[in-house]
């Protein structure tokens, strides 16, 4: 099973790629996306359970001392909202540093995609340069990047177009730099709204992509790929 997981991975990837011309502007974050599901394949077929999983995972990404995961995450949100200035001020994106040492960036889907679409607007690209230089920088984490809808439409569509923003921004990162290893793209739909569906400003609000990022911790590295529900 574990095999043909890979399998299907690589011929995915190769068909996307296959079907896009090579002056494509998304042809490069297809590329990432995909080589992350082969990663990802590669890494589950080979790793088990307990010690001997965190010890190559600590090899490939990189893990922090437990005493030195405070300090590094501070400094990592700081660069963050550094670089962010004007995008948290126009409030394209809100940045949060949770209690248990994660920190949380989200971007609306108004400043980052076209209505139905998950090709990443261009002019929000250089905003997710910056967001890629710092996560370049401070490598010894793992981000899941989650895609989010209103309940407009079916619940089908909507659970794909996030998934789709999430493929999208995860192959963006990876493109510019970010070990495609440290990614994890999943999409929620509109199961985890942040506010009403009643309303036009619920709506927009619940039309996102957040991006946990989670240190890797000596001893604990699996629980930085714990996929994050519900904050």
């Amino acid at each position: 099973m574990k095999t043909k997981t890979l399998a299907v991975a690589m011929a995915a990837t190769f068909t996307l790629v296959g079907c896009m011309s090579a002056d494509d502007p998304n042809r490069r974050a297809a590329i990432g996306t995909g080589v992350g599901a082969i990663a990802g394949a590669v890494i589950g077929n080979n790793l088990g359970d307990g010690s001997a999983t965190n010890r190559v995972i600590g090899a490939a990404v990189g893990a922090l001392a437990g005493y030195a995961v405070g300090n590094y995450m501070d400094k990592q949100y700081r660069e963050l909202k550094v670089a962010l200035e004007d995008e948290l001020r126009a409030e394209y994106v809100t940045i949060t540093r949770l209690d248990d040492d994660t920190v949380k960036l989200t971007l609306s889907s108004e400043a980052s995609f076209d209505v139905d679409s998950d090709r990443i607007k261009p002019a929000f690209q250089p905003a997710l340069d910056r967001v890629s230089t710092v996560m370049t920088k401070y490598d010894k984490t793992v981000i899941h990047i989650i895609g989010h809808t209103d309940s407009t439409g079916s619940d089908s569509y909507n659970q794909q177009l996030s998934e789709r923003r999430a493929n999208s921004v995860s192959g963006y990162l990876s493109a510019r730099g970010v070990n495609q290893g440290r990614l994890y793209a999943s999409g929620r739909g509109e199961l985890e709204p942040r506010a009403s569906n009643e309303t036009a400003e619920g709506r927009q609000l619940n039309r996102r992509v957040d991006l946990y990022i989670n240190a890797v911790v000596e001893g604990r590295e699996q629980d930085a790929y714990e996929t994050p529900y519900g904050y």
